[in-house]
């Protein structure tokens, strides 16, 4: 780990763990389950294979065949929402095919007809901070995220109910993903929740990508940008990075070191479709892999710095892997760049956190934040 001054260390810690509350009190156990294991690369619980090393996520992700329809995988949850045919249960023409239409959309010239949507968000919502008033960064970053789906899918709905649909939707379906037996109901709640979704997400054209796929990446963006973006804000507010949130040489990096511990898909479960092997451990078709991307990254011992950051090829683990690595990298790399860029010149402290229980990612359900001067900060 690079050496800092004791301050910024002290700083830094102290933001580690206030960002650690998203876990312990949302997901205790499948926390203290996922830290007890750690040590360990690879460890095997029963049927279930938990891949915490940065190697061995990596050839998870890219040498295990996988089975992506499996019940209790992301790719499974996607087919509930979607009926199927969606990005993330998809194989070979399809999932390309698929792809190269997302990725069109989330390129950079995109991302750039895109830019527009949400900096306009963020100055209306921001502007509080230049008078004294504090602000709720989950807010902001809920209507952000269903204004920016709104424009890239080319639909009317209102952006909170966007937004709000697609975290319900989320929150049911992910209940999969967890150890232990399924809440009843969950099908019938996901089900509900993903038809209002694509009630909202009703194109206002033809032509345009079909109401599964449409849900699914409504889901996937609304989702780990209601996780990061409050709680990359508060890293930089409880560790004094607002300085290099302000360089902008120094931001791109941060963003990456921010979306690296943050992890906003910090668990990815999948079932293997064939044997194979992970760091010496034996893995068999029909396992359940837990493939821990907050371990693979060292989100939990490895504190970010932007001078001296983590390697690029462990911190791109945070959107995944091979073919099915997450084609809106882009897109959640500049939206951060310009929430810090907008928020460096406050120097904001959180004076008002709240752990989000029900979300799907881990998450803040209220982070209030206030330019720095007008009040004291609570402790982290």
């Amino acid at each position: 780990m690079t050496t800092l001054p004791t301050a910024t260390s002290s700083a830094l810690r102290a933001a580690r763990r206030r960002d650690q509350r998203v876990y312990t009190r949302s997901h205790p156990l499948l926390f203290a389950l996922l830290a007890a294991t750690r040590r360990r690369p690879v460890t095997r619980v029963g049927g279930t294979v938990l891949v915490h090393g940065t190697e061995p996520y990596r050839r998870a992700l890219t040498r295990i065949p996988l089975d992506r329809t499996a019940t209790g995988t992301t790719g499974g949850a996607a087919r509930e929402l979607s009926s199927g045919g969606a990005l993330f249960d998809q194989e070979g023409t399809g999932h390309r095919t698929t792809r190269r239409a997302v990725a069109a959309d989330l390129g950079t010239a995109g991302v750039e007809r895109l830019r527009p949507v949400w900096l306009a968000v963020l100055e209306r919502r921001l502007s509080p901070l230049g008078t004294g008033q504090a602000v709720d960064l989950v807010p902001l970053a809920r209507e952000l995220a269903g204004a920016t789906v709104r424009a890239l899918l080319g639909t009317t709905g209102d952006p909170q109910a966007i937004a709000s649909a697609a975290l319900a939707a989320a929150a049911a379906a992910v209940r999969d993903h967890l150890p232990g037996p399924r809440p009843p109901g969950t099908a019938r709640t996901a089900a509900a929740a993903t038809a209002r979704l694509e009630t909202l997400l009703a194109p206002a054209a033809e032509g345009t990508a079909e109401p599964g796929l449409r849900a699914v990446l409504a889901v996937a963006a609304v989702n780990t940008t209601v996780a990061a973006l409050p709680r990359a804000a508060a890293w930089c507010a409880d560790a004094g990075l607002w300085d290099e949130a302000a360089d902008h040489r120094l931001r791109p990096a941060l963003v990456d070191e921010l979306l690296r511990v943050t992890a906003p898909s910090p668990l990815l479960p999948r079932e293997a479709a064939a044997d194979g092997e992970l760091d010496g451990c034996p893995v068999r078709a029909g396992d359940r892999l837990l493939l821990v991307a907050r371990h693979a990254v060292r989100a939990h011992d490895r504190l970010p710095d932007p001078r001296h950051p983590a390697p690029s090829a462990m911190a791109q683990l945070v959107f995944g892997a091979g073919a099915h690595a997450c084609p809106g990298a882009r897109l959640a790399r500049t939206q951060l760049d310009d929430i810090l860029a907008a928020l460096a010149p406050h120097r904001p402290a959180v004076v008002h956190a709240r752990v989000d229980r029900a979300a799907a990612l881990p998450g803040w359900r209220s982070l209030t934040v206030r330019a720095a001067g007008d009040r004291s900060p609570e402790n982290p």
